[in-house]
């Protein structure tokens, strides 16, 4: 079962690139406005201290290419923060692959969760993102870095094939060129520029990374983990699971690298 689980989720990873790939090929042909399976505004579920006072702290949720936004809740990751009694609200949107494969993520994050969180006074908005989540985070955060003060990027897809393989043939993030390309159509060397330049040289918004050690997303974390503090990098035993996400998790929690 294990072997054809992890089948699977290669096979969808695969498939993300291919569809992602042919969508920027073709997003000229795209009408304006056009929100390919992706709705506007976006579904949010909210989940409040459970005295229901507003709290300055929130969590933004993103969910992998798997699952739905409400596994946060059904795999018990809502109620560690409440066990925990951490003084953070929690929003998980569904963004689902459609807003990356038709590029409205960002633009609905902002205007469906991230403005009105600042707009009600919440000033300490981090961003936690799993799997293709985490894709997602550092999207947002190159593009509105002002908007968040921290990103926990669990187990992220960070890209793979031949740009991964191309950085770590040049020994790394720090001495690797991105050379000539179109970021409008290579999504991956432009997220790899971008971390080169504002994460290899000292990122102003806290970036902490989880995966584990046989999590199929190893080798492009280890890129990223190469370039970020010590003990902002979590390794443990596990693969690319709930089980290991929610370890993560509480490795995360337990560092409090959140707090204000």
């Amino acid at each position: 079962m294990e072997r054809f689980l992890g089948l699977i989720q290669s096979q969808a990873v695969k498939l993300f690139n291919k569809i992602l790939g042919l969508v920027v090929a073709l997003q000229a042909l795209l009408p304006m406005g056009c929100t390919w399976f992706a709705k506007a505004p976006m579904d949010v579920l909210y989940y409040p201290l459970e005295d229901g006072s507003p709290q300055s702290n929130l969590f933004v949720l993103l969910r992998g290419i798997g699952g739905s936004h409400r596994s946060f809740e059904e795999e018990g990751l809502v109620n560690d923060v409440r066990d925990l009694q951490l003084p953070f609200d929690m929003a998980a949107p569904n963004s689902h692959f459609g807003y990356y494969a038709t590029r409205t993520l960002l633009d609905r994050l902002k205007a469906d969760v991230i403005d009105p969180a600042r707009a009600e006074g919440r000033n300490n908005i981090w961003l936690v993102g799993f799997s293709m989540g985490g894709l997602g985070s550092l999207l947002y955060l190159r593009e509105h870095p002002e908007d968040v003060q921290g990103v926990c990027l669990v187990a992220p897809f960070l890209g793979d094939g031949p740009v991964i393989a191309e950085i770590r043939a040049a020994g790394g993030v720090r001495a690797w060129s991105p050379g000539d390309y179109d970021p409008n159509q290579d999504y991956q060397r432009m997220l790899w520029h971008w971390i080169k330049d504002h994460v290899g040289n000292g990122a102003s918004v806290p970036i902490y990374l989880g995966c584990g050690e046989a999590d199929k997303f190893v080798p492009a974390n280890a890129l990223l983990a190469e370039l970020l503090p010590a003990d902002r990098v979590i390794r443990i035993p596990g693969g690319h699971d709930y089980p290991t996400f929610k370890a993560l998790w509480h490795r995360f929690l337990e560092s409090r690298l959140y707090m204000p």
